[in-house]
């Protein structure tokens, strides 16, 4: 599979990635319906034995839960691979989700992330759908 140095990072990422936010699965207000999580586990390793060797997710995509997935589909990889997860965007108890990017919310969205993904460092963290009447500034320099 072919590979592209991403920006000025040391990142090589295959030309193809994977997308998680159907393996989030139903139950939250933008899902894509049901999915089955061994399907999904299986379709990512499936996708790491063809080289694709980035994966792409948030922790909105199923409330968590497409993190988890992701988490349980790599834990075993002998080559990790390149994960992209986000913030900025955050739940309540009933589910509605909200945009937020103040530097409490972030910390507390990598802690949860890095926990349900079961790694220790996230390799592209990305702010997902920012408002632009929110302090931009802020959540770039608590990412930093």
């Amino acid at each position: 599979m072919q590979a592209k140095k991403l920006g000025w990072t040391d990142l090589n990422l295959s030309i193809i990635g994977a997308g998680t936010w159907a393996i989030g699965g139903s139950g939250w207000k933008y899902s894509w319906g049901p999915q089955d999580d061994r399907e999904s586990i299986s379709t990512i390793r499936h996708a790491l034995e063809k080289k694709i060797n980035w994966i792409d997710t948030a922790p909105v995509y199923g409330l968590g839960h497409s993190e988890e997935v992701v988490g349980q589909a790599i834990k075993e990889q002998r080559n990790k691979p390149i994960v992209a997860t986000k913030c900025g965007r955050v739940w309540d108890k009933d589910g509605s989700i909200s945009g937020c990017l103040k530097k409490e919310s972030i910390r507390s969205e990598v802690e949860a992330s890095l926990g349900r993904l079961k790694i220790d460092v996230i390799d592209l963290y990305q702010i997902h759908w920012p408002d632009p009447d929110e302090d931009i500034e802020e959540a770039w320099s608590t990412i930093a």
